[in-house]
């Protein structure tokens, strides 16, 4: 055991413009049984937030929307218009039908290089909206059709392959382990994960009866990457230990945080 990956019929990943959205994609695509549809968001087809170098795979400027052929039908939306969440929603209803969509990946990240001294109210509007009410309202607009996946034929326990929501955060979130203070405060960027995590137990306990499961994740690299380092790890092998963990992740691990290595965070 442990080759057979993550099968899941249809899976909506956002944050599709930075490198390790690009990673999981790949990753998800290469998988033994790739997901039969597989959606990707951007971030921001408007190119209004910096992309990293090598982020141009993204839409054209000035247009919402593009399809792509990484997968069978690849919608590109701006997370943080609600307008364009709906259309999303519409395209992936679109293609799903009554069978749902069984895994949302919130993978939208932006920050702001900063100290306490610093950070302002721009950085801290700008990276919180972003980063946590980006994955908020995206939730919020694909619950039905995570609800449908929820109750499927033949469906029984919390799975990834059934109905989950994962949340991209970061151990920078973590009130306990307050990584790295040393080397990047970047306050905006740690509240917004912190606010994130909060966001992921408040959606476990609400759609958690719905059989829906709802999970952080950190990715063991800050996106989008800074420089040229990503950080201790690459994105291939974050990628890998994400998928990994994703295979494994049931009921039990309903509102909890985790690391790409599948080792529980402390909140």
């Amino acid at each position: 055991a442990g080759m057979e990956g993550l099968s899941v019929g249809s899976v909506l990943l956002t944050g599709c413009d930075g490198a390790l959205g690009l990673g999981l994609l790949r990753g998800l695509l290469e998988q033994p049984s790739p997901p039969r549809r597989l959606f990707a968001a951007c971030l921001d087809p408007q190119g209004k937030v910096g992309r990293p170098p090598g982020g141009e795979r993204g839409a054209s400027p000035g247009t919402g929307w593009e399809t792509q052929s990484l997968g069978p039908s690849c919608p590109l939306a701006d997370v943080t218009d609600p307008n364009s969440i709906k259309a999303a929603v519409r395209k992936v209803r679109e293609k799903v039908g009554s069978t749902g969509l069984n895994l949302l990946i919130n993978n939208t990240g932006t920050t702001r290089h900063s100290t306490l001294a610093t950070e302002t109210a721009e950085n801290m509007t700008l990276v919180y909206t972003t980063n946590t009410i980006g994955p908020l309202q995206t939730s919020q607009a694909f619950l039905p059709l995570l609800k449908e996946a929820a109750e499927a034929e033949g469906q029984h326990g919390m799975s990834c392959s059934r109905a989950a929501i994962i949340n991209i955060s970061s151990i920078l979130g973590s009130i306990e382990a307050t990584e790295a203070w040393g080397e990047r405060q970047d306050v905006c960027y740690r509240c917004s994960k912190a606010a994130l995590n909060m966001l992921t137990k408040c959606l476990a306990l609400e759609y958690g009866g719905s059989g829906i499961l709802c999970v952080s994740v950190d990715p063991g690299c800050v996106t989008p990457p800074f420089g040229q380092g990503m950080g201790p790890v690459t994105v291939e092998e974050s990628v890998r230990g994400v998928l990994r963990l994703l295979t494994k992740l049931s009921a039990t691990s309903n509102g909890t945080f985790w690391d790409w290595r599948g080792q529980s965070l402390p909140w």
